[in-house]
């Protein structure tokens, strides 16, 4: 009976491959990698990382993208093939994509933000102040509060008054 089972469990498990493997095969490999962070101030870094043995790849050319002030070197190595680097973005608020090419040609692109307000085709303009004379501030009509007397507080006895007996001299031989 438990080898009967077997054999039909060993027959759907098959029929299931051979109705997975040919979609999986027409679907596009996609790279394991990450930017980091996702949201950066204008100016600010970013980083880059991959890792060969877990699903990602040994990249053949830096990270480029309109929204970096250079490309992305790689330029730290690690265990698991790991392939990393930092590089600063622009300053132009916006969404962007940094994309590569792997060593294997797979080329892969994630996407990161600059944050701001993006900025408008016409700067807005400010109007000078109408009058050059200096201002002077207001006098203010509020009384300041007196400060009450501080009250004397004497010690009671030699704990208070740091007599007790780990004092310096607090041991009498």
């Amino acid at each position: 009976m438990l080898k009967k089972a077997m054999i039909g469990a060993l027959i759907v498990g098959a029929a299931q491959l051979a109705v997975i493997a040919p979609a999986a095969a027409t679907e596009t490999k996609d790279v394991s990698w990450f930017l980091a962070p996702t949201e950066v101030e204008p100016g600010g870094e970013i980083y880059a990382e991959t890792k060969a043995a877990m699903g990602g790849c040994g990249p053949a050319t830096p990270v480029t993208s309109p929204g970096f002030a250079a490309p992305l070197q790689w330029t730290i190595g690690g265990n698991w093939g790991k392939t990393a680097g930092y590089g600063k973005v622009g300053k132009t608020p916006g969404k962007y994509t940094a994309t590569f090419t792997c060593s294997d040609g797979t080329k892969t692109s994630r996407t990161f933000t600059i944050i701001g307000t993006p900025p408008t085709t016409k700067p807005p303009t400010t109007k000078p102040p109408t009058s050059t004379k200096p201002q002077k501030p207001a006098k203010s009509t509020t009384a300041k509060p007196k400060p009450k007397p501080q009250v004397a507080v004497k010690p009671v006895g030699a704990p208070q008054t740091g007599g007790g007996a780990f004092g310096p001299m607090g041991w009498e031989w």
